[in-house]
């Protein structure tokens, strides 16, 4: 009877985990489905806007770049400060309409950047661990503008915005092996954790000014980036339930008119 008990047990847990792990990639589902519904509404909205307001085909491309503070949010938690590093890459931007006095296009960026964290503790200042993480990134995003078509001008970004994790290193300093023999309640799991899911995936949004002038467009932005997927796998069986990127990016971009 024993023994019965003892299957059935370990039936019901592997069950479980099974269950776990389905909810887990219909969660995934979900947030893919949300990215597909934001890159249509965002393409659908074009052509209802020209419906709408003064319509303009104005089509610029150029380059961008700018420094990124990174963190991550892991469950279980682990103290962090900002990791600095730099984000760069092309731009290519249609404005197709100015409804009143809002002028409306979308936004697209392939860039290289980098992410990842930076471990500080307090009562640790010996112990460092750095996590440096090289990603190409597209986000799609909806340009929303204020202003003068010749001088200065406010906007607004917003939109999905997915990745590729291309590489990543690891640094780590001090005894940290000594730390934990002496009671320190620290999580090193990630420490030498190779990452389990290279795409990821989220939402973008962004506040900066544009300068328009003859010689093109210099725009200074501030952006924020939220991931939605988990760079390490996060069923019921894994360590960590939460493993996802947090950016602030601040960056300069110069753009040029190919049509007005």
């Amino acid at each position: 009877m024993k023994f019965s008990n003892k299957r059935f047990s370990e039936k019901e847990e592997n069950l479980k985990t099974e269950f776990e792990e389905k909810k887990m990639k219909r969660i995934d589902l979900v947030r893919i489905e949300l990215i597909a519904l934001l890159l249509l509404l965002s393409a659908a909205s074009l052509p209802v806007w020209a419906q709408v307001g003064e319509q303009r085909h104005n089509l610029a491309i150029g380059v961008n770049g700018g420094i990124n503070l990174a963190s991550v949010s892991l469950t279980p938690t682990v103290k962090q400060a900002q990791l600095g590093g730099i984000n760069g890459g092309f731009t290519a931007r249609y404005i197709s309409e100015k409804l009143f006095k809002m002028i409306c296009g979308l936004q697209m960026e392939v860039n290289y950047a980098q992410r990842g964290w930076d471990e500080s503790y307090i009562d640790y200042p010996e112990l460092s661990y750095t996590r440096t993480m090289h990603y190409v990134e597209v986000p799609f995003l909806a340009h929303l503008a204020f202003g003068r078509d010749r001088g200065m001008q406010f906007f607004i970004h917003a939109g999905p915005q997915i990745g590729f994790l291309l590489s990543d290193s690891e640094q780590m300093d001090g005894d940290w092996e000594g730390a934990l023999a002496d009671g320190a309640n620290l999580v090193t799991e990630q420490h030498g954790k190779a990452i389990d899911n290279k795409f990821d995936y989220g939402i973008a949004a962004g506040l900066g000014v544009e300068l328009r002038t003859k010689a093109g467009n210099f725009l200074l932005e501030g952006r924020y980036y939220y991931g939605l997927s988990d760079f390490y796998n996060s069923t019921k069986k894994d360590y960590f339930a939460r493993s996802a990127h947090n950016v602030i990016t601040v960056k300069l971009a110069y753009l040029f008119d190919l049509s007005r």
